[in-house]
Parts: structure tokens; sequence; C-alpha cells
């Protein structure tokens, strides 16, 4: 093929940013060592921010190694995993960097998952301790016995709140249920009581730069979730890959709005690990709901803002968005799933902010591609270029090796420092996913001639309709034009005569209303028949992950299961 070599010859790079390296010298540099620095560096610097209690990098600092020794006290040595079941408060990334810190193997895990989901991946894992919150303490005391976990730690929402709601969260907490009182049972302690009984001197642990620092579970969408090994290599190269794309932000200076969960690598990696590279503050919100998000961005002024579609989405719809000033975001970034085009235009118009869209999955740390930030082109609709050192490829859908011409859809490939060891004991998934070094992502996607890429849609959404592919984001664009609605998400259906067709799940604005036959009409202008939704359901949610990317999965098993009884 003429242009088999297009993806050899990088043309992403003609469109980097200035002062945007091709390639890096890696500092081999772990995380905790990273804390260490910038701890060194700026001791006095605001590090966390939660309900306006704050903590500088000298009492992170300190907070993480009490508990790392609080961890050794318990018999946690290298190697040995340990389970967090947190949201985005104080204790969560405390601990993060205190199990890192001994050596230890972080699982970050999912507050709203079921007992199930939850059992598997303790045990998957072989996690042998257990932070979580006072909300789920008695429920993960119940569930102890199926794993092997022996020690659980509870922290609060009260824990560390500044005066008055410290005074106040006593009397209220448990009437709002934001607090819960923990039966009594062996092995239960305060994450409050083991920071101030233990002292802040670890042990020294070498820790090697290829050990597996995190098993993070994919969430599990496409069945059974999988432990994805993160190296310490993974996340510090990572970080460092983040801090060459913004050439033009400094460290010591930015406030982060903490909102992507971090126990989402998304979050982690972007929000957490790259604000304590960088000496940023971060504001963290527990609750990424529309009304808690425009309440941090007026109180605590972000300026780096990193969110999921349905973050913008629901900022716009919230009567709030008026009386808020975003004037002090300098960056926001939006990753986690397809931003629809409209939004973009609606939020850039709203607040003055530039959105910037990127790409990355749970096996890459995540992120692979972001689009220039400043002084370079920015394509709306495209997750933007191939991040420093990272090589990408759009291969043969059937072959999986054949690289397709420019504009041309195909699977998307992608080799660098960020992707994943493997999945932990699937040695055939891993074989499945990771080939010669590359990455085999499921996302099909194209290139662009100035190397800009595009996600189309993922290889299992396809709809097969009389022969002809349709990819379920073409429809979801369309409604997402439409005045009326808010969101929109389109299956494949059966249908007796080709095989498939295009079934559309819609949430109209507050205050809206529309039929089906009205949806259909308007699609009919702007989509070829045989993509045209046949069926159109209203509801008032959609079902999402808790990074808020919409489960087309899950609708398309609710469907399924409807049209079997």
């Amino acid at each position: 093929m003429a242009e088999a070599s297009i993806y050899q010859s990088k043309p992403w790079f003609k469109s980097y940013e200035k002062g945007v390296p091709e390639t890096l010298k890696y500092e081999e540099i772990c995380m905790p060592d990273i804390l260490d620095r910038t701890a060194k560096q700026f001791p006095d610097k605001t590090a966390l921010i939660f309900q306006g209690f704050t903590l500088n990098f000298k009492e992170l600092k300190d907070m993480v190694d009490r508990f790392a020794a609080c961890l050794t006290a318990f018999g946690v040595k290298q190697g040995d995993a340990v389970a967090l079941l947190l949201p985005n408060v104080i204790p969560c990334v405390a601990a993060y960097f205190a199990i890192l810190r001994i050596g230890g193997i972080v699982v970050m895990n999912n507050p709203l998952y079921s007992d199930t989901e939850l059992e598997h991946q303790f045990n998957d894992s072989g996690s042998k301790v257990l932070v979580t919150l006072d909300l789920l303490g008695n429920r993960m005391i119940d569930l102890r016995p199926k794993t092997k976990i022996k020690q659980i730690v509870y922290t609060s929402i009260g824990d560390y709140l500044p005066f008055p709601k410290s005074l106040l969260f006593p009397l209220v907490g448990k009437k709002k249920k934001l607090a819960a009182d923990v039966k009594p049972a062996p092995d239960i302690f305060k994450w409050k009581d083991c920071i101030a009984q233990y002292p802040a001197t670890p042990p020294a642990v070498k820790i090697g730069y290829g050990d597996v620092a995190m098993y993070q579970y994919t969430g599990g969408t496409t069945g059974v979730s999988k432990g994805v090994m993160l190296t310490h290599s993974n996340l510090s190269k990572q970080v460092q890959q983040l801090q060459a794309w913004f050439p033009k932000f400094t460290k010591g200076t930015e406030i982060m709005l903490g909102a992507l969960p971090y126990f989402h690598v998304f979050g982690l990696s972007v929000s957490m690990n790259f604000s304590v590279h960088m000496g940023w503050a971060q504001v963290l919100v527990p609750r990424p709901q529309p009304e808690p998000l425009l309440e941090a961005i007026s109180k605590f002024r972000p300026t780096f803002a990193p969110l999921v579609p349905t973050m913008y989405i629901g900022m716009l719809a919230h009567p709030n968005l008026k009386k808020t000033d975003m004037s002090c975001i300098k960056g926001a970034f939006s990753g986690g799933a397809p931003l629809p085009v409209e939004v973009i235009h609606d939020f850039e118009k709203t607040t003055g902010a530039v959105i910037v869209e990127g790409f990355g999955m749970t096996e890459t740390t995540p992120v692979t591609h972001v689009n220039p930030f400043a002084g370079g082109a920015r394509k709306v609709g495209s997750v933007g270029l191939p991040i420093t050192d990272t090589e990408c490829r759009i291969v043969d859908l059937e072959d999986g090796v054949t690289d397709m011409p420019v504009g041309e859809r195909g699977e998307l490939i992608v080799r660098g420092p960020q992707i994943m060891l493997g999945y932990k004991g699937k040695p055939e998934e891993t074989a499945n996913t990771l080939k010669d070094g590359w990455i085999y992502t499921g996302d099909i996607a194209t290139m662009d001639e100035d190397g800009y890429f595009y996600i189309v849609d993922r290889k299992k959404d396809m709809i097969i309709t009389g022969g002809y592919n349709v990819y379920p984001r073409d429809i979801d664009e369309v409604y997402y034009e439409h005045p009326k609605v808010q969101e929109a998400c389109s299956i494949g259906i059966p249908d007796a005569k080709r095989g498939e067709c295009a079934k559309l799940f819609v949430v109209l604005k507050e205050g809206e209303t529309a039929t089906q036959e009205e949806m259909i009409e308007y699609g009919r202008a702007k989509l070829a028949a045989y993509k045209l939704p046949v069926e159109v359901e209203f509801r008032k949610e959609l079902p999402k992950t808790n990074v808020g990317k919409i489960l087309r999965k899950t609708l398309k098993a609710e469907e399924m299961a409807k049209r079997k009884k």
C-alpha cells in the first residue's frame, strides 16, 4: 500500500505546539520520590483543598509517611496489594502515596460498585488491607470474610473540614447520610487514629522502576473487570509526558480541579499525580455533580480543569451556570468519552474557556492523544495528536496489520512508555491486546493529513445494517445538535430484513417535550436513510459509568432482555 509508511513518518510532529518535544530523556524517579521533591521545593504551598480545609505539601508528606509506617506495622510488605475504596478525599491521596512508598501495590476501587464486583477485585488482586469510608464500613466488614483482607481502616467526610463545618458535621453528618457508625469488629481502625499513632518514619524501601505499582481495574462494562498492571515507570513517565505537553504551565503556579474520580486512571494521572509532580494545589470534589462542580469553581478558582463530557453537559444545563464566573479556568480538558461538538461550542460560548479534547484508556495510564493547548491548531471533534514518544497507527479491522491510508477507518493501535505491563493473571487476554509492544485499543479511528486522530466508534459497537457499517457516534452527533436534546445514544437492534437497524435513546433538556416521529423526521435531513433510527425511546437519564461515560452496552443489554420477553 502506497501510504503504508505514513505513520512511520509521524506527520503529527509538524502540528505540535512550539516548545513540545518529540522525544524526552526521562528521569528515573518514582511517584513517592516526586512527592518528597515537591514537598522540599514547595513545603508551605497548598497541596489539597477539601471543602475549604487545606493541607500543604509538607503536611501531606508527613501524613503519607505516617500511614506508610502504619501499613508496615499491619504487615504490608513490598509487592503486597492494598485496596482503596474512596471518593476524592484527603486520605485517598495520602493512602495512595503511602502504599507506593513501601513498595506496595495500589488497588483503586469504585465506591459505587456492588459487593459482587468488589469481592472479585479484592480477591483477584489479593488485597491485604482496605481503606474506605465509614459509610461503607459495615458492608465491608461483612464482605471481609470472603476476601484476604485483614485490616480495614475507615475515614469520614467529616475528618478534614474547616471551622465551623467541622463543628457542625457531628450534628448533621448522619442526618444528611454523610456519616455512619461503624460496628465494632476486630482489626478495624480509624484513619485519624492511625495517623496520630505512627511516626513519620516508614522503613526505606528500594522500589524498582519497572515494578508493578497498581492493579487498575478496567470498568468491567465488557464482562468481568481485569486488573491492568501499571508500573512505577508508567506512572512517572506519564506525568513527565504531560509536563512536556503543556510547556506554558510552570511548577508551583496552578490550581487543579480534582473532580475526575481518582479511582479512575484519568483522574489519577491527570489530576492527582500530575498536580503532585507540578506542585499545584488540588481542589478535591468527591461528588462531581453539576452543583458541587460549579460551587468549587466559584469558591476555589481552579485554573486547570480536566473533566468528562457529562460534567460539561451537566454544568451547561444547570441554572447556577449563569451566576458562576468561569474566567479562572485557563485550560479545560475533556476525555473518557467523545465530546459532542455542540457541547464544545456551547461551553466555550458560555464560559470563554477553551476545551481541549484528548484520548486514552486504562491500559495506557491513560493519555495517548491530546489536542495542542496553545500555539497549535485545535481541531474540534479530534482527540488530537499522539503525545511525546507515542507512536500510533490505524490498521485494517480484519487483519489487524495492514496500515490504512489517511482518512480511512481502521483500528487504532498505540505504542509508548505509558503502555501497561499486561492484565494480572490473564496471559491470553494480554496477548490478544498487546502485540509486539502495540496495544490494540478496540477503537475505530481515522487520521488526517496533519496527524490528527478522530475516534469514530468502538469496534464492538458498530451496527451492520443491510451490509453497511453504521457508527453509532455518527447518529449521536446529529441528535446532540437538536435544540431539545441533552443526551443521545444509539444502538443496533435486530431487524428481519436488514440484520440490524438503529434505535436512539434520548434525554430531553428540562421542560422540553418531543415525539418519536419528530426525532426521526429531524434525522431524515441529516443522515443517510440506512443510518436513520427506526425507534426512539425517551428516558429521564441514561446509564453511565462513574466517570460519566454513557453505557451503550447496558442500553443494548436492556433492549435485548426486553425483546426476549
